[in-house]
């Protein structure tokens, strides 16, 4: 099989020098990547780098080569182009259809998904010049990730900061891999999230028992983030709220960490009012001690036991979808099933699905520690009209898919 072609964009800001590491992720996973810099960024990173790094000349003319027509070729031929960094110069040229150089005649002429990486400062992101260029691009398909808050060029810091390069590599995948499997994202296939407000937990949830220890579980908050990564895929504004995980931000996502059960709930119901899905992937604790204590719990001398009282957590899931803020949002709660005397694992979960109210129940065997911090997941999607799909053992992007091709024919 031919490798995926990538034509990788690189326009002139300071953030050019992390697009060679994106390179490096593309080449080293079997992509067939050519580097298109503008000459502003040939000012940041020299084309030999670009050469050395891609195994292939670099130029930013359309002159160079003209026998092949590159600034036709390229395009036609690209199964994806990613631009990163997206300079608010680059983006304006693009909505515009100008094409004054190698990389905006490259655009004009793809045929293949496009995702820009925009990285600049926050004043230049917030002018309402770019907000209507990056509406036009994404109005014509063009996924444009978010850009990240932090540190900026010089001690500035706010929104504007390219997304971490592991992050546009994992997002560039997931649109080539829909594409490739005809789905949001092929060409011509509008983002079918795009406009839509999705909220999504992840992680699990902590409950203090004293300054170091506390009442938690095995969530690793992998299957979440996988879910966050994949809306903005598809298009999607996307806030994600994480309970004590150590992963990396997915690029385009607004984050908001929270620890306790009591912080998650808070956050959830104030996202959620303007949420067209949200999606309860976190694990959040069925109870918390009645009162936690200021200093550390000393073993005794007699080896017993300290009492820890616990109450009821509030439930989360069934609040926000028996109480719904907003009319027709799609509700999706998770299960984490062993089965018992009482019934299997798909009796507990329609119990389950009934008991609380939701739209869709995401249905894990977890019996022997299945699923958690596993890269991997397996899943029966349960709806309330009385669906039943059967997920396989596949990776949790996969499955994170899945779910919203389920969410995305309820909302529609």
């Amino acid at each position: 099989m031919s490798r995926p072609r990538v034509v990788l964009g690189v326009s002139g800001g300071i953030a050019a020098y992390k697009a060679c590491e994106l390179l490096r992720r593309f080449t080293e996973s079997g992509h067939d990547v050519t580097v298109v810099p503008t000459a502003a960024a040939l000012e940041f990173v020299g084309a030999p780098t670009w050469a050395a790094l891609s195994g292939k000349p670099v130029s930013a003319e359309v002159w160079t080569g003209v026998h092949e027509v590159p600034h036709v070729r390229l395009g036609q031929t690209a199964d994806l182009v990613v631009v990163a960094p997206a300079t608010a110069d680059l983006m304006a040229k693009a909505a515009h259809g100008l094409a004054d150089d190698l990389l905006t005649n490259t655009l004009l002429t793809a045929r293949c998904p496009v995702v820009l990486a925009p990285a600049m400062h926050t004043e230049m992101w917030e002018h309402p010049a770019t907000a209507a260029n990056v509406a036009t691009l994404r109005s014509r398909g063009v996924l444009v990730i978010e850009p990240a808050e932090g540190r900026l060029t010089g001690a500035d810091t706010g929104k504007g900061r390219l997304p971490d390069p592991e992050e546009i590599f994992e997002v560039a995948r997931d649109v080539l891999g829909r594409a490739a499997a005809g789905g949001s994202g092929a060409p011509g296939a509008p983002a079918d999230l795009a406009g839509r407000h999705v909220v999504v937990s992840a992680g699990g949830t902590r409950e203090r028992l004293d300054p170091v220890r506390f009442l938690g579980n095995r969530s690793s908050g992998r299957q979440g983030y996988a879910l966050a990564r994949a809306a903005a895929a598809r298009g999607a504004e996307v806030t994600l709220i994480a309970a004590n995980v150590s992963l990396g931000d997915p690029a385009g996502v607004k984050v908001v960490r929270v620890e306790s059960t009591a912080e998650l709930r808070d956050a959830v119901l104030t996202a959620a009012a303007t949420a067209d899905a949200v999606v309860m992937a976190a694990a959040p604790a069925d109870f918390r001690p009645t009162a936690a204590s200021d200093t550390k719990i000393k073993k005794s001398d007699d080896g017993s036991a300290p009492s820890i009282t616990l109450q009821q957590n509030p439930d989360i899931l069934k609040e926000i979808s028996q109480h719904r803020v907003r009319p027709g949002a799609v509700i999706v709660g998770f299960a984490a099933e062993t089965g018992d005397a009482t019934g299997s694992v798909l009796d507990l979960a329609r119990a389950k699905l009934a008991r609380k109210g939701c739209d869709l129940l995401v249905v894990n065997d977890v019996s022997g520690g299945a699923v958690f911090g596993s890269t991997d997941n397996e899943a029966v999607i349960l709806g309330a009209d009385g669906s039943s799909v059967e997920v396989p053992h596949g990776s949790k992007s996969a499955l994170a898919h899945q779910i919203w091709d389920e969410v995305v024919a309820r909302l529609s």
